[in-house]
């Protein structure tokens, strides 16, 4: 499988706790999500489907 490289480009503040904040916190950003943070996943349908979830909150690139 590919691997993705996803990155917080905005904020968590106003979002509802489910589901975004606990979306991004399962994608490995932790509570606090920083802006800019990058994190490396196996893309597989359980990964794509929280990234379509919190697709306004990141961006993505295949590598």
């Amino acid at each position: 499988m590919a691997k993705v490289r996803i990155t917080q480009i905005k904020s968590l503040i106003g979002y509802p706790e489910k589901p975004q904040k606990r979306t991004m916190r399962a994608l490995g950003f932790g509570p606090h999500g920083k802006i800019n943070r990058t994190v490396e996943h196996e893309l597989n349908p359980a990964i794509q489907g929280m990234i379509n979830r919190v697709n306004h909150l990141v961006t993505t690139e295949k590598s």
